[in-house]
């Protein structure tokens, strides 16, 4: 037990004066926290577990694992300790406690949209490039995050660093576990390869996501808003070009293809105005219909478009 870095609490709430609930997670109910001993404000995520005869079961000490491994990185959220309690009922009850950042990229977004103000140029690219090495970080260590959007996407306003948080569905791709459920993702980041019934994917998941995120930081607005799935396939299709077997080998065997309405490429930069000729080019590669062919995290960073950041201070 103590192996897998799971302390055992005689109180989780001994140790934490919960302050306001924050949210829902992928694990369950997240507050703000101060840790008594140290007046530190933290995030605690709550989670319920399955029991076995065991009490934690294995995928949780193995997501336990992987959170702690990739919280090393400074642009992951860092899981600080991990306790285990017992609810009124009896039941185990993780409790994960995370550093606490005061926003999210969603409110980020909502404020500037709100204000009228575009967001400047080079804050778009400051993020961006913590976003592509958070992502290369994960992905170097065999994970995929598969939930990426503005939301998950933690900040701290005062010095503009980005983390990457819930990792919660991320599973060793190395490791199978089992064929991947595509019901998870958020509709507007959803790569066309999982909406169209692909179970074998793969890192460019997370970069066509990460590309979704790109606009919407350049223009405010989701790039492609679909309410349902081929309302989401469909919006791809119109900016993208519907793709057929010439540009995406294999695609009309996926298992939710159909004929669909022709449509022709537009210019990305009908759909994102104000984004300089290195930004398209950078968003073009994210957004390849082949999943082989769209851009790794790694030489994303290496991409002309962050020529003028000092990436060193990132």
């Amino acid at each position: 037990m103590e192996k897998a870095g799971v302390t055992r609490a005689v109180s989780a709430m001994e140790a934490f004066e919960k302050l306001e609930k924050v949210g829902e997670g992928t694990y369950g109910k997240v507050y703000r926290a101060r840790e008594r001993a140290t007046g530190r404000i933290v995030a605690l995520k709550k989670t319920r577990l399955h029991e076995d005869e065991e009490g934690v079961p294995p995928t949780t000490l193995r997501e336990v694992s992987i959170l702690r491994m990739l919280s090393r990185d400074p642009h992951v959220v860092r899981l600080m300790d991990v306790k285990q309690g017992q609810n009124k009922e009896g039941k185990t009850v993780l409790y994960l406690v995370f550093e606490y950042m005061d926003t999210d990229l969603k409110k980020f977004i909502r404020s500037f949209r709100q204000s009228g103000e575009d967001i400047p140029a080079n804050t778009v690219k400051c993020l961006m490039f913590q976003l592509c090495k958070g992502v290369a970080f994960c992905h170097g260590h065999g994970i995929l995050h598969r939930d990426l959007k503005p939301h998950n996407l933690l900040m701290d306003r005062k010095t503009m660093m980005l983390k990457i948080a819930d990792l919660g569905l991320a599973r060793a791709f190395t490791v199978p576990i089992k064929k991947y459920t595509h019901e998870i993702l958020t509709l507007w980041y959803r790569a066309p390869e999982v909406l169209l019934g692909s179970t074998h994917y793969s890192t460019a998941v997370d970069m066509w996501s990460v590309a979704c995120i790109f606009a919407e930081l350049v223009t405010k607005q989701a790039l492609f808003p679909g309410d349902s799935e081929l309302q989401q396939l469909l919006h791809i299709f119109r900016l993208l070009g519907t793709p057929n077997e010439e540009v995406w080998p294999g695609v009309s065997k996926l298992m939710n293809w159909h004929e669909y309405p022709q449509w022709s490429p537009q210019n990305l930069s009908t759909s994102v105005p104000n984004l300089d000729k290195d930004g398209l080019d950078l968003l073009a590669q994210m957004l390849q219909y082949e999943p082989s062919k769209r851009i790794s995290a790694k030489k994303a960073m290496e991409h002309p478009y962050f020529d003028d950041l000092n990436k060193d201070s990132l």
